[in-house]
């Protein structure tokens, strides 16, 4: 779609030329969704495309993705073998259920910058304790975890005239086992619920709830919990205002799901079939 309101576009090639960032201006990624429906407040666009940030760093301390990578270029990377929840990368990549032109344009920092609640990088960045590098107008820059970054829908913690500059994952997460359980209403929908669990090699089990919740909801465990227990931590960190509520999913059947989803990860990531 065209955005007839638009009157300059600028491209910057290195961060002191990112601003000033003015009303009416927005930061230019992969566009798939800014160019998907009329923008009416925007007036200039502001293109990330020739910056040049390398789209993925594969280090011992761990992953980072720039925002501006894609998401065809995160599916087809390739992981040490020492990082077996690295999986998870494609089969996230995989609940997008979009077209190859949108794999190939669509940026991991803009799903996490839309913040939408079936946002599958906002799933997999969450689940491995991902965190933000911010980049503020002044010159500094501040580091927030995903699952803090991601308010509720439409919603994040960017300041005006900040930018979402990377999400790292700590080898850590990388190294641990997982379980993942996705429910959609129909055979090419939109998530309605998605669950990841992760296992350290101490037993340190970690529940991530996306998808079903307004935001990423993560439950720690000092060691995988009994069935009661589990069932006590979901309802007492996931009231019931907290399930989203739209055409994809009424919020008792998102509720009934991860309940479901949450008990069957529980147990497969403890042995059981």
């Amino acid at each position: 779609m065209d955005i007839n309101t638009i009157t300059a576009v600028r491209r910057p090639r290195e961060r002191a030329e990112l601003w000033p960032f003015c009303e009416g201006d927005a930061w230019l990624g992969g566009g798939t969704w800014l160019f998907s429906e009329p923008q009416p407040k925007l007036s200039r666009l502001v293109d990330l495309s020739d910056l040049g940030w390398q789209p993925l760093v594969a280090s011992d301390a761990g992953l980072s993705i720039a925002a501006t990578c894609k998401v065809a270029t995160l599916d087809a990377f390739e992981p040490p073998v020492a990082w077996p929840a690295a999986r998870l990368i494609g089969t996230c990549c995989r609940s997008f259920l979009a077209s190859f032109k949108i794999w190939n344009m669509a940026t991991v920092g803009g799903n996490l910058c839309m913040s939408l609640p079936a946002g599958p990088m906002i799933s997999l960045t969450a689940a491995l304790d991902g965190v933000c590098t911010i980049w503020s107008p002044d010159g500094s820059e501040r580091r927030v975890p995903v699952v803090d970054f991601v308010k509720g829908p439409l919603s994040n913690d960017l300041r005006p005239g900040e930018i979402l500059r990377s999400i790292s994952l700590p080898w850590q997460a990388l190294a641990r086992r997982t379980a993942f359980r996705r429910a959609s209403l129909t055979p090419l929908g939109r998530s309605g619920v998605l669950l990841i669990g992760t296992l350290a090699s101490r037993g340190e089990f970690v529940l991530t709830v996306t998808a079903s919740t307004r935001r990423p909801v993560r439950l720690a465990f000092a060691a995988l919990p009994g069935e009661r227990e589990l069932v006590r931590r979901l309802e007492a960190e996931i009231p019931e205002a907290l399930y989203y509520d739209d055409i994809h999913g009424l919020p008792d059947w998102r509720r009934h799901m991860t309940h479901v989803f949450a008990e069957e990860i529980r147990l497969e990531l403890g042995g059981r079939p």
